[in-house]
């Protein structure tokens, strides 16, 4: 982000924010693991919650959060009229 925001590069970053490690607790799932409280607990991103589009601004990126695919859609084309970098933390 910090990079785009010095480049002034014209790009649009789509972060897609589920709050955990989604992709290994799907590992865990595919070889029939049962991780414990401890383990779960270092796959949630949740306490604290990373705010995106307050570090993304805090590098230089505008940025917004979408909670829907129409505000997302919304955030899009926003983001393509821009002469630089704009972030959408998009919640799933």
């Amino acid at each position: 982000l910090w990079t785009q925001a010095r480049e002034r590069l014209p790009c649009t970053t789509i972060l897609l924010s589920n709050r955990k490690y989604k992709i290994l607790i799907g590992e865990y799932e595919n070889v029939g693991a049962t991780p414990g409280p401890t383990a779960m607990g270092m796959l949630d991103l949740s306490n604290p919650d990373l705010d995106w589009v307050r570090l993304a601004t805090g590098m230089g990126v505008e940025a917004a959060r979408a909670t829907t695919l129409e505000q997302c859609a919304d955030l899009m084309r926003q983001s393509f009229r821009q002469n630089g970098p704009f972030l959408i933390e998009l919640m799933i």
